[in-house]
């Protein structure tokens, strides 16, 4: 119990350290507290007050094939495990490739661990399993695994984007696991110090700089969210901006700035084209739907009416090996702080 309130202490010390830097780009200040890891998460990886929600209708187009994906949700775990937490997808080949990836970057970092998956999202879940017969478990169902399996020291590494309200419900049932397990630590999430901050807009901009030649506006879609940690968009603006990389715009899909912000900023400059992308940690419903969808209130035909020719990037921040390693880092911190 002293070893998870001092790892939640020092979360909560490091929170403050998420304070976002001012940026001139966008035509509106972001709002102080208004997605997705999602997950969001986010990312996506709760993070709207509600949680970040994807679209759970039968789709009529294919998202991949379930069966290449692994649930992580094995027994036999052993007496150690690093559960690797995020929001979830239903996008199969996406999943596969960003929350799949990640899990196996941190499976190769610690080979002496167990791996296992658990999401937040049981409207995912639900899907997944009625549309694909793929059982993915829930955070609850990962405990208790977890518990049943004997596990004594568990490590947590959520994949959220940020310490949104998903990610504090998170620690926030860990807390009620205290006397199950002997040891717990938690990792941060992905944008939590100003390194992580520099690497992530490090990794965006060596995924894109194969258009920099073209002259676009390069756009990212964060998901967005009314906690304070909304701040992190501005301060990735900020480190954009600093990095010489004006022609990077961040704006979400939930909260401000807003695609009607973006959109202002970007009539400012004189772009012919513009490449959407989105900044979260899975390309899932918010990334196909809401960006790069055929509606006319997309992100892609709010461009294109105002006369822009637009691309979109369908990869989600967890398919960079930088971003992976990134979560390395931070599971490796987690790991060190049992001892």
């Amino acid at each position: 119990m002293k070893k998870l309130m001092a790892c939640m202490m020092a979360l909560a010390m490091v929170c403050g350290m998420l304070a976002g830097c001012a940026s001139g780009k966008t035509a509106a200040e972001p709002a102080a507290a208004p997605a997705a890891e999602q997950n969001t998460p986010a990312e996506p990886d709760k993070q709207a007050q509600a949680p970040e929600t994807e679209e759970e209708d039968e789709e009529d187009y294919t998202t991949g094939d379930a069966s290449l994906d692994n649930p992580r949700n094995q027994d036999g775990i052993g007496e150690k495990e690093l559960l690797v937490v995020s929001f979830g997808t239903s996008f199969n080949d996406n999943r596969r490739m960003t929350i799949g990836a990640i899990e196996n970057a941190l499976e190769q970092a610690f080979p002496d661990w167990s791996v296992r998956r658990a999401f937040t999202s049981q409207i995912i879940i639900d899907h997944v399993a009625r549309r694909d017969g793929e059982a993915i478990d829930n955070v609850t169902e990962a405990l208790e695994r977890a518990v049943a399996n004997g596990v004594k020291t568990l490590v947590v590494q959520p994949t959220h984007l940020m310490d949104g309200f998903e990610y504090n419900d998170l620690v926030a049932e860990l807390a009620q696991y205290a006397d199950a397990f002997e040891q717990i630590a938690v990792g941060a999430p992905l944008l939590t110090t100003d390194d992580d901050f520099d690497a992530v807009a490090e990794a965006v901009i060596k995924a894109t700089t194969w258009v920099t030649g073209l002259s676009p506006a390069v756009v990212l879609m964060g998901h967005g969210t009314e906690a304070e940690s909304n701040g992190v968009y501005e301060k990735m603006q900020g480190v954009l901006d600093a990095k010489g990389w004006e022609n990077y715009y961040i704006g979400t899909v939930e909260a401000e700035p807003s695609i009607e912000d973006v959109l202002a900023a970007v009539q400012q400059g004189a772009y012919k084209r513009v490449v959407l992308r989105p900044l979260m940690v899975v390309a899932g419903d918010h990334a196909n739907n809401d960006m790069a969808g055929d509606d006319e209130d997309s992100w892609k035909s709010v461009f294109e009416a105002a006369g822009y020719e637009v691309e979109c990037v369908l990869e989600g921040l967890g398919s960079l090996e930088a971003i992976q390693q990134l979560y390395v880092a931070h599971a490796q911190a987690a790991v060190d702080s049992l001892s």
